[in-house]
């Protein structure tokens, strides 16, 4: 017995040193191998640059182009055509039925688009939620306030707090909102009847006068 294990163990050892040689010289000709594979792909690129420099210089002599591409070009193209030549034969077999089914489908584009339509919101813009927001308020508020009220009051829709603080900046530069600072913080109230009934008349009267 102790014979036989330490022939066993022999043998064990031996294919195991043949393995990891083997091994070895595989992952070397994998090496190899790619290493020829990288140098054989910069020499085609290059000899299809100077193909390619080649037929326009002999186009530009005057010569009629007769490109001859590579072998393997020719069959890959040969491989391709014909698809699109079947295509084109079933589309000619099915030319009455498809022309039969073009209003069908032209009708149908129709209710498509009216739908689109149809869909586009009709209710209030964000500058009239805005403003109306400030005129129902009975107290200077800031622009997150003010967004919070409005997404409160229509939940159905995304409001943004700088979009409100840029929409209340439009409606003060359109004297339609009034802006107070107290500190570091600014609020926004509405503008009085009186004094949006003065600035209508000064602008009334610039444009009389220009």
């Amino acid at each position: 017995m102790p014979e036989n294990t330490a022939h066993a163990t022999e043998l064990a050892s031996q294919y195991l040193s043949q393995v990891t040689g083997d091994l070895e010289h595989n992952i070397k000709e994998q090496d190899r191998i790619t290493a020829e594979l990288a140098v054989l792909q910069d020499q085609l690129v290059t000899l299809q640059q100077n193909h390619t420099v080649l037929v326009n210089m002999r186009q530009a002599l005057g010569v009629p182009a007769e490109d001859r591409k590579p072998a393997d070009a020719e069959s890959a193209e040969a491989a391709t055509v014909p698809s699109p030549r079947k295509k084109t034969a079933s589309a000619t077999a099915n030319a009455p039925a498809t022309g039969r089914r073009r209003p069908a489908k032209r009708a149908a584009a129709r209710p498509s688009e009216a739908g689109k339509q149809a869909g586009k919101p009709a209710g209030p813009t964000l500058v009239e939620l805005i403003h109306q927001q400030v005129v129902e308020q009975s107290e200077p508020r800031s622009a997150a306030e003010i967004a919070e009220a409005v997404r409160t009051a229509h939940t159905d829709r995304t409001i943004d707090t700088k979009v409100v603080r840029t929409t209340l900046e439009n409606l003060v530069a359109r004297s339609r909102v009034h802006r107070s600072k107290q500190g570091s913080s600014v609020f926004y109230t509405a503008a009085d009847a009186p004094e949006q009934e003065a600035a209508a008349t000064d602008e009334a009267q610039a444009e009389s006068a220009g």
